[in-house]
């Protein structure tokens, strides 16, 4: 669903931020994939709807992908968590780069894989 025109500059920005702000857990520990984009949503959430949606889908993806990373990481006990971990690794940063480029394009991305435990 792509609504481009519709859509201010600034709200395709703060949508883009969103998901940027996740690549703070490659910078911090594992959970600033989830505070990052938590803090932007929580600040401009109830300002535009488009952003309500991007940090929904951001934060439901980084919480789903945080917990795919723990079950990666404990299955590494019995070897299969070394295959699985990377693909983990591997899929979490191009979908990120997917979701923040539709983002910025004006586009309602819904991530792949991805839990919905925010509505």
């Amino acid at each position: 669903m792509d609504h481009n025109n519709e859509l201010s500059k600034d709200e395709r920005n703060w949508g883009m931020y969103v998901h940027l702000a996740a690549f703070a857990g490659y910078l911090t520990a594992a959970l600033g994939f989830i505070i990052g984009p938590l803090l932007l949503w929580l600040l401009k959430k109830d300002e535009y709807a488009y952003v309500d949606y991007h940090g929904k889908e951001a934060l439901n993806f980084q919480i789903s992908f945080f917990i795919y990373g723990l079950v990666a990481g404990a299955l590494m006990i019995i070897l299969i968590g070394f295959a699985l971990l990377p693909i983990v690794v591997i899929l979490h940063l191009v979908f990120m780069i997917i979701g923040t480029i539709r983002a910025s394009e004006g586009t309602y991305y819904r991530f792949p894989l991805t839990i919905r435990f925010i509505k």
